[in-house]
């Protein structure tokens, strides 16, 4: 591989370590790398929360993790557990990026996540000191001193060498710096034991690999790149790339991506056992996915219907849910078209299993151009798409819950619970 063709520029990944737990931390003027708490999804559910993020303290003391629920939380005074506040850590994450935009323009920041962002320090990091080092302390330093935000950063040529570098090399690092070059890049990334920890390499993407005898990175490295094709596609290059620490991106020109799906998913408050009720929420999940899709303009010549068993319930295939699609007669964004489907799904699939998460998507998604008229439908049925429209006009306008339909009031509809959430969260507190 002839890294001298390949980009040189000087990139940073920034990650706010343990994001949300910092942020509840600093708020309550406590210490964040002593304190012992972990912000907990329905916290108030016993048993049921899920948490979303644990302070080092409480990693540290207790050995808790984002895969963690509430019953797992042990019975000690020390532990703090709250519940998310989104607007809070939306409203934080704009500060930091507002403190990156002193050092580097607005153009050369990409947000990667709420608690990571992207910098492209090319052209700009000697206009704050002809050290990079000392650059990119000043950069922990002002983000700690106005934040009180711990960062860790990965550092390299490109975007891909400096996500890697911060997943696997800073956390190791006394000063939570990573660092990997172009000149260092087959050395680090070949070394990286579990293929896992790699970005973009999950564990479904690993069983592939393994198929064709890939287990290490080394490996991926050094197969043919012409049967990583044949076997995977163009993913296959990409993975091939990514051995060799090669990403040639430009961050001012990021390319437009097709849309594959919009969904939205739910984990039900309880078990949920009757049809009616589990009906109840699949519709107005669905009413939601149609809304997303006239906001972004586009129809769907498809669905998906996604469901999740309470905890331990299998059915007479052993499986813990079942997850099936449906193509559609016609394109649309008219969530009554959406939803008939939809319930011909789960009437089909299911068999009266107790409920815990609901999923669903609308895929095969095109331009919206206007709806397919039925002749055999009166005028009003036809024009029953412009009422939605009207109705997402005044949501947009007044809050979610300006208008709604009266079977979210009955007993299992979450319409109204659900508006209150940011990001699938409590949003906690408001700000102007």
């Amino acid at each position: 591989m002839d890294y001298s063709k390949e980009p040189h520029g000087v990139y940073l990944m920034i990650d706010n370590k343990s994001f949300y737990a910092t942020v509840e931390c600093t708020t309550r003027n406590l210490d964040p790398l002593t304190t012992p708490l972990v912000v907990m999804s329905e916290a108030d559910n016993t048993g049921s929360g899920l948490i979303l993020a644990s302070s080092p303290a409480a990693k540290e003391l207790f050995d808790l993790h984002n895969v963690n629920r509430a019953r797992d939380l042990p019975a000690d005074d020390r532990l703090l557990v709250v519940p998310p506040r989104m607007n809070l850590y939306i409203k934080k994450n704009l500060e930091v990026n507002a403190i990156y935009q002193q050092f580097i323009p607005p153009e050369d920041i990409l947000p990667y996540s709420i608690d990571e962002s992207l910098l492209n320090l090319t052209h700009s990091w000697k206009l704050t000191d002809n050290n990079l080092y000392k650059v990119i302390k000043k950069i922990q330093a002002t983000v700690y001193e106005r934040l009180h935000l711990v960062t860790t950063i990965g550092v390299g040529n490109n975007p891909l060498q400096a996500k890697i570098a911060l997943d696997i090399y800073s956390k190791h690092n006394e000063e939570r710096i990573g660092v990997i070059t172009n000149n260092t890049a087959t050395q680090k990334i070949w070394e990286i034991e579990n293929i896992t920890d790699v970005w973009g390499i999950n564990h479904r993407m690993a069983a592939r690999l393994n198929k064709i005898g890939i287990t290490s990175m080394y490996q991926l490295a050094h197969t043919d790149p012409h049967l990583l094709k044949s076997e995977m596609g163009q993913m296959g290059i990409r993975l091939y790339a990514t051995a060799w620490g090669i990403d040639r991106t430009v961050l001012s020109h990021q390319p437009l991506k097709r849309d594959r799906s919009i969904g939205n998913s739910q984990v039900l408050p309880r078990d949920y056992v009757k049809k009616g009720e589990i009906e109840l929420v699949i519709k107005e999940i669905t009413a939601q996915v149609a809304s997303r899709l006239r906001a972004r303009h586009k129809q769907a010549n498809g669905v998906y219907l996604g469901i999740g068993y309470a905890k331990g319930v299998v059915d007479e295939d052993g499986r813990t849910g079942f997850a099936h699609s449906k193509k559609l007669d016609v394109s649309t964004a008219d969530e009554r078209k959406l939803i008939l489907p939809i319930l011909e799904l789960f009437e089909q699939h299911w068999q009266g299993q107790p409920v815990r998460h609901i999923s669903v998507s609308a895929s095969r998604l095109s331009e919206r151009f206007g709806e397919q008229l039925n002749l055999f439908q009166s005028r009003a049925a036809n024009m029953a798409i412009d009422v939605e429209d009207t109705m997402d006009r005044i949501r947009q306008k007044f809050g979610k819950t300006a208008i709604m339909k009266a079977s979210s009031l009955e007993k299992g509809g979450t319409f109204i619970s659900r508006s209150k959430l940011v990001g699938g969260h409590s949003g906690g507190q408001s700000f102007e």
